[in-house]
C-alpha cells in the first residue's frame, strides 16, 4: 500500500509541474492590470484567459498526469484510457443525469453531484485508466477480434470499469464528498492553528513521499477549500484565501538557507568547501524557485530529529502567516518567482510581510539548527563519520552523469537486478529482485545524497535536480 502511495505521489508531480506555465501568465496579466483583472488592457486579458485555460483545467491534467506516472511503461495510451475514464464518470454523475436516473427535479439532486469535476474524481479515474492499461495491454484475441487485442483492448475495458464505477459513486459519493468536506471544514473552523497542522504534515510526509495526496485537500478542489485555484482565479475571500500557502514563502526562501548556513559553519573544517556547493546550491533553488527537496534530504536522513525540528518550524510559519493580514499564493512551489508573480494578483494582502518575517525566521532556524547540531553531535552534511567507501576522498563520475549512472546501476546490482525505475523531481525510486545485492556504500559513493530503504524490495536514491539525466542515463545503459 506505502508502494502505491508512494508511486502516487510521483505521479502527482507530472500535472503539478504543468502549472508554473500558468502561474507565470496569470501573474504577469494581473501585474500588468490589477485593477481591471485583464477587462482595462488587452495584452492582460489574453494572458490571464491563457493561465486560466490551465487552473480551470486541473482536475483533467490530473487525470492525464495520473495515468501516465502509473502505467508500467508510462504510455500515453494509458492516458487515452484515463481520459475515457473521466469523460464516462462526468457524464453519468452530471447533476442533469443524476435527476433523470432518479426521476426527481434537479433541485433535489445532491449539491455533491455538482463538485464531481474536482482532482479526487480525476485522480480516481486516472487509477482506473493506468489499471486498466497494466492489465490488458498485452490481452490477444482471437483472429476475429483481432484489431481489438493489446493496447486497443484497453479502452474498452475502461469503459466498462467506469461506467460500474460511476454507477457505485452514484450511491457512495455523495457520503465521500460530505467526509472530504467536514474534514475540510473542521481545518478551516480551526483558523491559523489549522494551517499550522496541514503545515507540520506536509514537511513529515515528505520523506515518504506523500505530500501531495494532503496538498490536493487543501490546495485543490477536494474538499472545497481550493486555496490555489481560488487564489490565481480570483474567485476567493481577501484576506482569507492563501492562507494555506503563505506560511510556506518564508520557511522556503529564508528558513531553509538559514538551516543550510548552520550546516556549513558546524561542518568538519575540513570538509566546508565539500558541503559549500550542495548547500549554496540547494538553498538558492529554495529561495528562487521552492524546490526543497535538495537541501531537505540533505539532513533529514543523516539527522531525522533535526527534520522533524524544521516540520514543528513550518507550523509555527503557517500558524502565523494565516494570522497576519498577509497572503500570498504559488502555482509551483513558495520561491521568489511565484511570490514575484502573485505580488500584484487581486487576492494578495501586504505580501511585503513575507521578507521581514522570513528574516526573523532565517535567524531562527540558523541559531536552532546551529545549537542543535553542536549539542547532540548530529551527522549533518560536513559531519557525518567517514564512509569506507569514500576514505580515498574519491566521488566516481560526480562531473559525469553517465559514469554516475554506471557506479549506481552497478550499485544495484545491475539490471539483473532491477524490476522497475523510474523518478520523482530528486530520487530514483527502484524495485528490485533481491535486495541484499544491492550495495548501499557503492551507490553513495557514485555521488548520491543518500539512500532510502522503506522496505521490501524498494530503494530510493537521492540524487537533487540531476536526478532526470541519471534515470535517462541508466534506462540507456540497458540499450548498450
Amino acid at each position: 500500500m506505502i508502494k502505491t502511495t508512494q508511486r502516487l505521489g510521483k505521479a502527482l508531480m507530472l500535472p503539478v509541474s504543468c502549472l508554473p506555465i500558468a502561474a507565470v501568465m496569470l501573474g504577469v496579466g494581473y501585474w500588468i492590470d490589477p485593477a481591471g483583472w485583464g477587462g482595462s488592457n488587452q495584452a492582460a486579458a489574453f494572458l490571464i484567459m491563457s493561465g486560466k485555460a490551465i487552473i480551470d483545467n486541473i482536475p483533467l491534467l490530473f487525470v492525464v498526469g495520473v495515468s501516465i506516472g502509473m502505467a508500467d511503461d508510462n504510455d500515453g495510451a494509458a492516458a487515452l484510457s484515463g481520459l475515457i475514464s473521466w469523460l464516462l464518470v462526468q457524464s453519468i454523475l452530471a447533476p442533469q443525469t443524476v435527476a433523470m436516473l432518479g426521476g426527481k427535479p434537479l433541485e433535489d439532486v445532491s449539491a455533491a453531484f455538482g463538485k464531481t469535476n474536482n482532482v479526487f474524481i480525476g485522480i480516481l479515474c486516472g487509477l482506473i485508466g493506468a489499471a486498466c492499461y497494466n492489465r490488458f495491454k498485452n490481452t490477444r484475441l482471437s483472429d476475429a477480434l483481432a484489431f481489438f487485442s493489446g493496447k486497443r483492448s484497453v479502452a474498452i475495458v475502461t469503459g466498462g470499469v467506469s461506467i460500474i464505477t460511476a454507477l457505485a459513486l452514484l450511491f457512495i459519493w455523495p457520503a465521500i464528498y460530505g467526509a472530504l468536506v467536514a474534514f475540510g471544514m473542521s481545518v478551516l473552523d480551526i483558523g491559523p492553528a489549522g494551517a499550522g497542522i496541514y503545515g507540520f504534515f506536509n514537511r513529515l510526509l515528505i520523506p515518504f513521499g506523500l505530500h501531495h495526496a494532503l496538498n490536493s485537500v487543501f490546495w485543490f478542489d477536494v474538499a472545497g477549500i481550493n486555496d490555489l485555484g481560488n487564489f490565481w482565479n480570483n474567485t476567493g475571500v481577501y484576506g482569507v484565501t492563501g492562507q494555506y500557502m503563505t506560511g510556506f514563502f518564508p520557511i522556503m526562501m529564508f528558513g531553509l538557507p538559514g538551516a543550510a548556513l548552520a550546516m556549513y559553519h558546524t561542518a568538519k573544517s575540513g570538509r566546508k568547501k565539500t558541503v559549500a556547493a550542495l548547500l549554496l546550491s540547494a538553498s538558492f533553488a529554495a529561495f528562487l524557485t521552492g524546490v526543497t527537496e535538495p537541501l531537505e534530504f540533505s539532513f533529514m536522513f543523516l539527522a531525522p530529529a533535526l527534520y522533524v525540528v524544521h516540520a514543528a518550524l513550518t507550523a509555527v510559519s503557517m500558524t502565523v502567516m494565516a494570522a497576519l493580514p498577509v497572503r500570498a499564493g504559488f502555482n509551483f512551489s513558495g520561491g521568489m518567482i511565484d511570490l514575484a508573480l502573485s505580488w500584484n494578483t487581486p487576492l494578495a494582502q501586504n505580501p511585503w510581510a513575507i521578507i521581514p518575517v522570513g528574516l526573523m525566521f532565517f535567524a531562527v532556524y540558523y541559531l536552532l539548527f546551529r545549537v542543535i547540531i553542536q549539542k547532540f553531535d548530529l551527522k549533518t552534511p560536513g559531519r557525518e563519520d567517514e564512509d569506507p567507501a569514500r576514505a580515498d576522498g574519491k566521488t566516481p563520475g560526480r562531473e559525469d552523469i553517465v559514469a554516475v549512472a554506471k557506479a549506481i546501476l552497478a550499485g544495484l546490482g545491475g539490471y539483473a537486478n532491477i524490476t522497475s525505475l523510474d523518478n520523482c523531481i530528486t530520487r530514483l525510486r527502484v524495485e528490485v529482485k533481491n535486495y541484499a545485492s544491492v550495495d548501499e556504500n557503492a551507490i553513495k559513493a557514485a555521488g548520491a545524497r543518500g539512500v532510502v530503504h522503506p522496505g521490501g524490495t524498494s530503494v530510493q536514491i537521492v540524487i537533487g535536480p540531476q536526478v532526470q539525466r541519471v534515470a535517462d542515463e541508466i534506462k540507456n545503459l540497458r540499450t548498450i
